[in-house]
């Protein structure tokens, strides 16, 4: 059905809370379009009869970047069906508009495009970042620059031609958290971006605490079964509108299927993340009591990832999890865990990633939604030829605690 939703945003709803808008945002015309599940549009092309009409539009959104009105006009400008989960995760991160794109580096990518695109090449950048926007930053293969910093430095290091300050919290994949409001406050007219990936709107809402633009990895959360690729950037209309002409040039765009799949996993998002959290924290406060752990990583703000650095051969936990799966991304209904030494950092260079504590031990681990008991005990199994050094309690008395408090 290509013709059940206005290409135009809707018009506001009432104040609602998050796991209501997980719900509804997104398909509330459904109910007076006769249905119930929304509809999923696959055209990659839509007939018109009125050629001037339709070149009128073509260049209106040339000029402005806006969503056409009417109907669709070919599926790399827009498409009804991703057009929903966009309108759902604005609604869920607080922002004006949402553009999605066929992966979070794609989507990332695209900002970066767009911010050259007006002459501001220089980014800022605080580590450790994701692996792979690493390396998109460093290695400049979009022609833009980088200058890495801690929270403290931002201010000094912006320039005249900074488009950009980028930051992830919590990060990938050692969980350091950032203070966004006062990085927000660092950036003065510089646009703060903050990958959201790890915590999700469930968790937080940068854009509320001073961020502008905030970035998903929409293949991990977002989606949540592991079986659906894409990216999205939440952000004020003036920006998404850039975003979609950059989408339109280069052709990023998110398969209509994809983005059918992440609607559906936004209904579900609130509940997989608390109960995964839960689960989370948990582990982490055995894994921190446990003697062949070295360090655990947890965040204060919680969260469904644990990082932890083994005494012993991290590679050998790798190779041994019977129950958890040994693999890269996150997020996903089943749990995963991975050595981000070899896989997912493996691309930054090995003196930047040591810097960002992105040590030889560390494992990270993407809990799941199977039962803690059962986790833990393949965990246990998996660690047991772990050495259990005698100084272990001296050595954890002398280093800082990991993350919040956690309740049994």
């Amino acid at each position: 059905m290509d013709n059940e939703v206005s290409m135009t945003p809707p018009a506001p709803t009432p104040a609602r809370a998050l796991a209501t808008e997980a719900v509804h945002a997104g398909r509330d015309d459904l109910a007076s379009l006769g249905l119930h599940a929304p509809p999923l549009d696959l055209s990659t092309t839509y007939p018109s009869y009125d050629s001037r009409a339709e070149a009128e539009r073509i260049d209106a959104f040339a000029t402005t970047g806006a969503r056409p009105d009417g109907p669709p006009v070919y599926a790399r400008l827009d498409n009804p069906t991703t057009g929903r989960f966009e309108t759902a995760l604005a609604r869920l991160e607080g922002t004006d508009s949402a553009v999605a794109f066929a992966s979070g580096m794609a989507a990332l990518t695209a900002v970066l495009l767009a911010r050259a695109s007006m002459g501001l090449r220089h980014v800022v950048a605080v580590r450790p970042l994701y692996g792979c926007s690493d390396h998109l930053l460093g290695a400049g293969l979009l022609g833009t620059e980088v200058t890495w910093t801690d929270p403290a430095g931002i201010a000094d290091a912006i320039r005249p031609d900074t488009g950009l300050v980028m930051v992830e919290t919590p990060a990938n994949p050692t969980l350091a958290e950032i203070d966004i409001r006062a990085v927000a406050h660092s950036c003065g007219s510089v646009p703060l971006l903050v990958d959201n990936t790890f915590a999700t709107p469930v968790l937080q809402r940068p854009v509320e605490h001073g961020a502008r633009i905030v970035l998903h990895s929409a293949t991990k959360y977002l989606g949540g079964h592991g079986d659906v690729m894409g990216g999205v950037v939440a952000c004020d209309e003036e920006f998404a509108a850039t975003l979609r002409q950059v989408r339109f040039a280069t052709g990023g765009v998110l398969h209509p299927l994809a983005g059918y799949l992440l609607l559906r996993g936004l209904s579900t998002l609130p509940v997989r993340v608390r109960a995964a959290s839960a689960s989370a924290a948990e582990l982490s406060r055995r894994l921190t009591a446990d003697p062949r752990i070295a360090r655990v990583h947890y965040p204060e703000i919680g969260g469904a990832m644990v990082s932890f650095e083994v005494y012993g051969d991290p590679h050998a936990v790798i190779a041994g999890v019977r129950l958890i799966t040994p693999a890269v991304s996150l997020g996903s209904v089943d749990s995963l865990i991975q050595h981000p030494a070899s896989i997912s950092h493996r691309i930054v260079d090995e003196g930047d990633r040591q810097a960002a504590g992105v040590g030889d031990r560390l494992l990270r681990m993407s809990v799941g939604l199977e039962d803690v008991e059962d986790l833990w005990a393949d965990l246990c199994q998996a660690l047991s030829d772990g050495p259990l050094p005698q100084a272990r309690t001296a050595e954890r008395s002398a280093r800082p605690t990991a993350g919040q408090p956690v309740r049994p």
